[in-house]
């Protein structure tokens, strides 16, 4: 199972950005989706998962900011990013629970994107 991930970039504060995560290779199925970021010198931390059922989880700190989806038929999760802030600057890594033809379930991880928000 292979993650692509695309979307980031450079934005002012208060802009948007749309992060996307398709999902590729011998796929029977994929339960939970989710996005991480990592900013630098700080550890790695949870920003939103949806699962296949759609319930969705979100940081705090991004609550009524970002959204997060998924499109199963495309085994693809986006993640909407509004009002961005400085602080949202990191690397932001796509997260797949999933399991490939004849094997057993696996978290797989994207190559990260970078988003940098400008003040």
């Amino acid at each position: 199972v292979q993650l692509q991930a695309s979307g980031g970039g450079l934005v002012q504060a208060g802009g948007s950005l749309r992060l996307s995560c398709a999902a590729s290779g011998s796929i029977f199925s994929i339960n939970a989706m989710g996005w991480y970021r990592q900013a630098p010198g700080k550890q790695r931390e949870l920003v939103a998962t949806i699962t296949n059922g759609e319930n969705t989880n979100y940081a705090d700190s991004v609550k009524g900011r970002f959204t997060i989806s998924r499109d199963n038929a495309k085994n693809t999760v986006f993640l909407q990013m509004n009002s961005l802030k400085p602080e949202d600057t990191a690397v932001y890594y796509c997260n797949v629970e999933a399991r490939a033809y004849g094997s057993s379930w696996f978290d797989y991880w994207g190559q990260g994107t970078q988003v940098t928000v400008s003040s």
